[in-house]
């Protein structure tokens, strides 16, 4: 990990500080403006990272008093495994802060959260158009061979 970026829990203290990185993740995948995230999914979603009960938790890039990046992740079981998985659900890194290696110590350090686990993997998934973050990604694990399919209800 970069000795200048701190990577850490996140706090109740750090909504105003998380929400505009949040909002600039929902908008590089097209939520924003009048397909914008309701108030009471960020809402919601936040307090989720402070309930126990959870299992979605959050980590956040720190430098000098100002959050750099996010990541969001949770446990899950599996059918085909005892320990459970770990899907790493947001990653983000403000626009400023990129190339820095802020991604790379966001998924290392979901790595080590999810091993301290007991998890079996990581996974996550991108759009196949996110060709910049698949050149970190392809160094840092391998591609599932798997396609995504989903049907809204």
């Amino acid at each position: 990990m970069h000795h200048w970026a701190t990577i850490r829990s996140v706090t109740h203290d750090d909504f105003r500080a998380w929400l505009p990185l949040w909002d600039g993740y929902n908008a590089f995948y097209g939520r924003s403006g009048a397909t914008a995230l309701p108030a009471d999914i960020t809402r919601m979603t936040w307090s989720r990272f402070f309930d126990a009960y959870e299992p979605v938790h959050a980590l956040v890039a720190e430098h000098e008093g100002r959050l750099l990046g996010l990541a969001h992740y949770l446990f899950h079981r599996s059918t085909i495994q005892i320990e459970p998985s770990c899907y790493l659900q947001d990653l983000f890194t403000d626009e400023t802060a990129r190339g820095m290696g802020i991604g790379r110590a966001l998924i290392e350090a979901v790595y080590r959260q999810a091993a301290q686990a007991g998890c079996a993997r990581v996974y996550w998934h991108t759009h196949e158009t996110n060709a910049t973050a698949m050149q970190l990604y392809d160094q840092l694990a391998q591609k599932s061979g798997f396609v995504v399919y989903r049907k809204a209800l």
